[in-house]
Order: structure tokens, then C-alpha cells, then sequence
């Protein structure tokens, strides 16, 4: 009799809303949040529901939500957006980073590091962008778009990229307005010859499409490389991108800091001014710390940071999203600014600025990072090293609210003696 009595009061409260509601799908409490959209860098609790961004607020009571992650002494940042990475993986023969083994697929290297959003460089062209949807986009748990590159055949390396009868503006900008959920804008990569062919190409693809344009510029070493004075000032427009901005290429470009000098060449800054994006696109073999030093010693921070992942740069001194911003810390950039280039500046450059935020009502994208104390090294491909005493590491990511990655179980709070 006891029993039912009690069974029939636990009713008669639950019915009525005496029971505290559980508002939350997710509560992420005591971090320190850096959210650059919003100028909030400060210790804060941060509420999900149904995928979205639901209260940030000093103080959120933990009975509130169905779940509580413990944050005190993490970062917690919106989820990273890496505009420079190949992940059109493939098993075609003689493919490169299109529909080819050198790319590699999303989802295993993007969470683990805090990365939500990733942008596939160049791999696709108007000719397989379908293939590219398909096999990657719509495989993918990782957010997926994509630069096509202004050559049908996308990033097949060698003679393909060489042929400008098939860098075709018009087709390349209708696949990108058919596919303007995926598409942000349009990639020129590895031309070896002295002419403006592929720039001016992409450029028109972008001004019919009204996308960006990012470049990869200098392919040869067999020619005096083309200005980079004219492409800042005369080929490209405000808001197009010039990545592999701290690279020597081995003569196959002028370079930012000039090679024989070793000066600063101070026109790249107006450049800035004027509206254009400097991306890293740190790759395997596109940065270099006395292109860095010196530059960022002028006051030419990058706009956007970005990893040009590979399978030949993820092994090498890249590593991954995380490590190129450890590398910008060492360089004295400064925590916030090495967030905003990793999350807000690049979702307002490549036009997603649903992303990149962490305001109430928006996409539920986050990383949640410990910056870890000790001695530590990055370096080049040149083996030139700088030491640092901080690095930074993934505990958890958070994709759409819904928890993707957890590298100390932080989510798993029941503990087994």
C-alpha cells in the first residue's frame, strides 16, 4: 500500500510541474569561452538545445541540462574552420589530391582536432564535383564544402593543371551557383607558365558567381616569377585569398620577405589593407619561419589559418589544425587572435558566417581545448625550430550539439573503481 502511495505522488508531482524541467540538451560550464564574433573572452557556461546555441551566460544552473561537461580550466571556442584542406579522397590511379590516395578523408583527421569545418582546396572542378558531393560531402560527418578549382579536371597535378582550354569561367561558375550550399569559390593551384591565364579565369568565375577566389601562385621554377605586386593590386579583388602566404616554393614565386635581402617587402601590407586575405596553407612544403619571423615581425599576421592537410603534410612538420596554431602562438600572435583566425575570420571570408560564433541561436559548432603547459618544439621543412612552452590539444569537439569527439571522456562521467 505504501508503494502504490508513493508511485501515485511521484505522479501527481510529476504532473503537475513540481519536478525541476531539464531546459538543456548540453551544458558546458566553468570554461574559458572565446567567442571573437562577440568580443567574449571570459569564464562562462554555455546551453545546447536541439543543436543550437541556447543561453551563454556567467552562471547556468547544471540541473537545468540532461548532461554537464566540466570545462573549468579549458578553452572553450567555436568550432574550428580550416578553409585550406584535401580531402577528396579517392582510389583513382594518377589522381593526386582529385578522387586520389593523397588526399585523405575528412572525418578521421578533422574532430580529433577541434575542427568542425573544412574546406577542400582545389581537389574538385565543374567536371566531378558530383563525385566529389557524393563520395565526400554527403559521406562526411564533418561539415564539407569546397573551392573548385578553376580546372574542369580539379587538383590532378601535373599536365591537367597546365591546360588552360580547361579552365572554363562560365561552367565553372554554374556548377558553383547549382551547388552554392556546398561551394564558396574557386581555387588556382601549380601553373608553371609566365602568363595570368588561370588567375584571370577564376576571377571571372567569382565575379559571376560572386564567391572568392583563392590563389596558389608560382608553379615553375623554369621563369622570372609574375608580381605579386600586380596580382594584390591589379588581377585580384578585395576579398580573395592569397595562401602559402609564408612560403619560398624554392624560387617558383616572389616571395613576401624577399629571398636575397631578407627584408620585409612593405606593399604586401597595403595589400592587407586593401582587402586581401592572407591564408597559411602550412602544407608539406609551404612554410617556412624565415618567411614567418620576419613578416609577422612587420605586423603581417595571417588572416585566416589553415592547414593544407594532406597525407604528405600530416606527417611532416604540419600535423594538424592545432599544431599551425601552436605555431602562431610561439610567434607571439596572441591567444584570441590565433581563435579568430581559426574560426570567425575565415567563416566571414569564405561567406558562412552562420558558423564561426557562438551567439545564442546559432549552430551548435564547438572545441573545447587545454592549453598544455611544458617544452615543446615547432618547426619547418627546412628543419629551422622555435621553442615554446605551450601547446595546444582537443579534449572535446562538438559538432550540431551533439558530442563527435571526447579524448578524456569527459562525457562519461560514471567512474569505475
Amino acid at each position: 500500500m505504501k508503494i502504490k502511495n508513493l508511485f501515485l505522488l511521484f505522479l501527481l508531482v510529476f504532473s503537475s510541474g513540481l519536478l525541476p524541467a531539464q531546459t538543456y540538451d548540453l551544458l558546458i560550464k566553468g570554461g574559458r569561452l572565446i567567442d571573437p564574433k562577440n568580443n567574449i573572452d571570459g569564464v562562462m557556461d554555455i546551453a545546447i538545445t536541439d543543436g543550437k546555441i541556447a543561453r551563454v551566460a556567467s552562471s547556468i544552473n547544471a540541473s537545468d541540462a540532461r548532461k554537464t561537461i566540466p570545462a573549468q580550466g579549458l578553452l572553450v571556442t567555436p568550432g574550428l574552420i580550416d578553409i585550406h584542406g584535401h580531402v577528396f579522397h579517392g582510389t583513382q590511379p594518377n589522381h593526386y589530391l582529385s578522387d586520389g590516395l593523397i588526399a585523405v578523408p575528412p572525418d578521421g583527421f578533422t574532430f580529433r582536432v577541434g575542427v568542425t569545418t573544412i574546406v577542400d582546396c582545389g581537389g574538385p572542378g565543374w567536371k566531378n564535383f558530383d563525385t566529389f558531393k557524393k563520395n565526400i560531402i554527403d559521406a562526411s560527418k564533418t561539415r564539407v564544402l569546397a573551392f573548385m578549382n578553376i580546372v574542369g579536371e580539379g587538383m590532378r597535378g601535373g599536365a591537367w593543371e597546365q591546360n588552360t582550354g580547361d579552365m572554363d569561367a562560365k561552367l565553372s561558375a554554374m556548377v558553383a551557383q547549382q551547388n552554392r550550399q556546398h561551394v564558396v569559390g574557386f581555387k588556382v593551384a601549380h601553373y608553371g607558365s609566365r602568363d595570368w591565364i588561370p588567375i584571370d579565369r577564376a576571377v571571372e568565375a567569382g565575379n559571376i558567381a560572386k564567391m572568392p577566389v583563392i590563389v596558389d601562385f608560382g608553379g615553375s621554377t623554369q621563369f622570372e616569377p609574375l608580381s605579386i605586386r600586380e596580382l594584390f593590386f591589379e588581377r585580384l579583388r578585395p576579398g580573395d585569398i592569397y595562401t602559402h602566404t609564408y612560403a619560398e616554393l624554392n624560387g617558383a614565386r616572389e616571395t613576401i620577405v624577399d629571398r636575397e635581402t631578407r627584408q620585409f617587402q612593405p606593399f604586401v601590407l597595403e595589400a592587407q589593407k586593401r582587402g586581401i586575405i592572407f591564408d597559411v596553407g602550412y602544407g608539406g612544403a609551404s612554410f617556412e619561419l624565415r618567411q614567418a619571423i620576419p613578416a609577422i615581425a612587420a605586423g603581417l599576421y595571417p588572416n585566416t589559418i589553415s592547414t593544407d592537410l594532406h597525407a604528405g603534410s600530416m606527417n611532416a612538420a604540419m600535423k594538424n589544425m592545432l599544431n599551425v596554431m601552436t605555431t602562431f602562438m610561439a610567434l607571439d600572435m596572441e591567444l584570441p587572435k590565433v581563435i579568430s583566425a581559426s574560426t570567425w575570420e575565415p567563416a566571414q571570408v569564405i561567406q558562412r558566417t552562420e558558423l564561426g560564433h557562438l551567439s545564442e541561436g546559432a549552430i551548435a559548432d564547438l572545441a573545447i581545448l587545454r592549453v598544455r603547459e611544458g617544452d615543446f618544439g615547432v618547426w619547418d621543412r627546412t628543419g629551422q625550430k622555435v621553442e615554446t612552452n605551450q601547446r595546444l590539444e582537443c579534449e572535446m569537439t562538438i559538432k550540431d550539439g551533439n558530442i563527435v569527439y571526447d579524448f578524456n571522456g569527459m562525457a562519461a562521467q560514471e567512474i569505475i573503481q
